[in-house]
């Protein structure tokens, strides 16, 4: 059974910076793409950032400059680095991967909270 984790996230001041980590249990076959989303307060869930099997990313406007996503194959890690971070970044942060045979797969979330 597959499983997704999430951790590292937080209360960070604005301007700070976290990173995010995701690890998969378990045997995902035929991997499109791995990726983050995330849901802040009163908001629809939106997309973050994206790494395909080949290596590509791509990652939202509104975190571009700010946030790296990266993977660790040997670890089944995938990460997010946030710097830079802002009150509007503030969200429920979702771990996902998504199979071309199985659909998606996401974690359970992790909360991060930029606040002075």
């Amino acid at each position: 059974q597959v499983q997704l984790v999430e951790s590292g996230g937080g209360l960070v001041q604005p301007g700070g910076s976290l990173r995010l980590s995701c690890v998969a249990s378990g045997r995902i076959f035929s991997i499109n793409y791995m990726g983050w989303y995330r849901q802040g307060p009163g908001k629809q869930r939106e997309l973050v950032a994206t790494i395909t099997s080949g290596g590509s990313t791509n990652a939202a406007d509104s975190v571009k400059g700010r946030f790296t996503i990266s993977r660790d194959n040997a670890k089944n890690t995938l990460y997010l680095q946030m710097n830079n971070l802002k009150p509007e970044d503030t969200a429920v942060y979702f771990c996902t991967v998504n199979s071309y045979t199985k659909g998606d797969y996401w974690g359970q979330g992790t909360q991060v909270t930029v606040s002075s």
